[in-house]
């Protein structure tokens, strides 16, 4: 939080004090105006954004964001980091917005059959994207994979990652884009996926990843995943950090990876 909305904070808090003191001195209902005695809950309901009117849902049409442009991190030891990050690029995309998700060290593993339930949806959905840059078996682990190999792939996804920003610096975010069109002719949302877990294993330095923050356009929603190690490098660059924490995980007694909802 910066001082402007510390600033905010104190002159809301001034502004509901004065409001709840000024309700002890208020005249009686007899002789409030006019306006006030006719307003109901419906017509406060219809003075707010969504117009008392329930949300339901509606076609997909290409649009653009009028308020993106926030750095998010997500990180911890619990399960969700994916999960969260998912769940606001669909919502993004549900607005007709283009989203593209960029995942780092995801190649597949034993452990899971090859077939992930949300590359499945993303391409039935407009507007969303995906690509895995990740080697096969997880680096580190004795899975039979190489670890020159995913840090390869790592090198070869941040420098897509780089790619993908210069485009959308390049490209007018305040217009809609094709809902179908290549993530290089520009997106509103970038999900970096596990991207933090490549900084935490040293596959990738957390200063080169301060500067693809730095140098993403002020309009570009950027979401930034993974890691069990707080992401310190980049708490001056952020604007959301949330650390998923975990209390109790299945796995922890044995329950294997489950199709529909780990992948």
């Amino acid at each position: 939080m910066n001082d402007g909305d510390r600033h905010t904070e104190r002159e809301d808090d001034r502004t509901a004090d004065d409001a709840i003191e000024s309700d002890t001195d208020s005249p009686s209902a007899d002789n409030r105006p006019e306006s006030e005695e006719s307003a109901t809950p419906e017509t406060v309901r219809r003075n707010t954004p969504g117009k008392g009117i329930r949300p339901g849902a509606q076609a997909i049409t290409p649009d653009a964001p009028e308020e993106f442009g926030l750095v998010q991190v997500w990180w911890g030891d619990g399960k969700g980091k994916t999960t969260a990050a998912l769940g606001m690029a669909v919502r993004a995309a549900g607005h007709g917005f283009r989203v593209h998700l960029l995942q780092f060290l995801k190649g597949g593993a034993d452990s899971v059959e090859a077939v992930r339930g949300e590359y499945n949806a993303i391409a039935a959905l407009p507007g969303l994207s995906y690509e895995n840059l990740g080697h096969y078996g997880w680096a580190g682990m004795a899975d039979g994979s190489d670890d020159a190999d995913h840090a390869a792939q790592v090198d070869a996804g941040f420098e897509r990652a780089r790619e993908l920003v210069d485009c959308a610096a390049a490209a007018d975010r305040s217009t809609p884009f094709d809902l179908d069109g290549p993530p290089e002719d520009g997106v509103h949302m970038l999900v970096l996926d596990e991207v933090l877990y490549a900084v935490s294993m040293d596959l990738l330095a957390p200063e080169d990843l301060v500067e693809l923050v730095e140098r993403a356009p002020d309009d570009l929603e950027l979401v930034l995943t993974g890691g069990h190690e707080e992401p310190t490098y980049l708490l001056d660059h952020a604007d959301l950090v949330t650390e998923v924490r975990k209390s109790k995980h299945p796995m922890d007694a044995g329950q294997r990876a489950r199709r529909g909802t780990e992948y």
